[in-house]
């Protein structure tokens, strides 16, 4: 059983400002930019520096919460990739995929200068995170792995591209907000507040109002090829030595019960908290998610 959350407190943070900062990558085509926001600094740090990376369409605003109260004692850096945020746009839909992100990560871990980091990926993120800590000489050092499995059911695939198909102009953050709410109506939990904040940090501001801040050519490329790129990972899973805690909404579409079971059983070593009342995926926004999951990255 997780521990108790009571005894998490969130206080007042807003006097922490994260720093923004880029690394340049590389693609087949040239170079872009990788922008991340950095909370705390090596010096200032206690404990290992931390790596939050989003989902699919999201940014690493969904991490604010989170990494401010990390940031207390450890470095937190938030990347956005490409496509995503603030980071620069790849040339075509195609070079959106997993093996590209695999390496802007490792570029922005050189930039970091660590020897070894603790990764939380949500989604899309965790499944880099399953890639990059089976490699020989990983730097993670400790993996948490938010809502997903080496696999994606088609079932979920197939919702996700459902509102992946819209790339519509909103006249105000009120219609942002609404369109939010409806589509990612699974994560959880989101307080009218938590849905106000996600609204401003997940738009651009064009002439004729917002739309959502990531490249539609990730979607395309989601719906051509989401069944060979994001299918199979198991043969990365069971590679994986470091420690590895899997966080699951009870009523997720994406890791379901037989995918959480199959998880287990090849990879006995990881450890699980499950949250009730959410599906895909959990925010990480509250004390009730934010209290266990820090409480396992503490642990020696």
């Amino acid at each position: 059983m997780p521990p108790a959350v009571e005894k998490i407190t969130i206080k007042n943070r807003d006097s922490k400002t994260p720093r923004e900062n880029s690394v340049r990558s590389i693609n087949r085509h040239g170079y872009h930019r990788v922008a991340y926001r950095e909370w705390n600094s090596i010096e200032k740090a206690v404990g290992a520096t931390t790596v939050c990376v989003h989902g699919l369409t999201r940014n690493s605003h969904d991490f604010d919460p989170l990494a401010r109260i990390l940031s207390d004692d450890r470095r937190v850096i938030c990347p956005d990739l490409p496509g995503r945020g603030r980071s620069g746009r790849l040339r075509g839909a195609n070079d959106y995929n997993l093996l590209q992100y695999n390496l802007d990560i490792s570029m922005v871990f050189a930039r970091l200068g660590d020897d070894s980091f603790d990764f939380i990926g949500t989604s899309l993120g965790g499944m880099i995170g399953i890639v990059l800590a089976a490699m020989d000489n990983s730097p993670i050092r400790k993996l948490v792995v938010n809502d997903i499995a080496p696999e994606v059911p088609s079932s979920a695939a197939r919702r996700v591209t459902g509102y992946l198909d819209r790339d519509p102009v909103f006249p105000d953050l009120e219609a942002v907000e609404q369109q939010l709410r409806t589509s990612l109506a699974p994560f959880g939990p989101m307080t009218d507040a938590d849905w106000h904040r996600m609204a401003r940090t997940s738009v651009v501001e064009t002439e004729g109002g917002f739309q959502l801040s990531f490249d539609p050519a990730i979607a395309e490329n989601f719906r051509r090829h989401w069944l060979m790129v994001y299918f199979n990972l198991w043969h990365y899973w069971e590679k994986i030595r470091c420690p590895v805690l899997i966080l699951r909404g009870k009523e997720s579409d994406f890791l379901t019960e037989r995918l959480r079971d199959k998880m287990i059983e090849k990879l006995p070593h990881a450890d699980v908290i499950e949250f009730d009342d959410v599906g895909h995926t959990p925010t990480l926004n509250a004390p009730i998610q934010i209290g266990p999951l820090q409480t396992w990255l503490d642990r020696p």
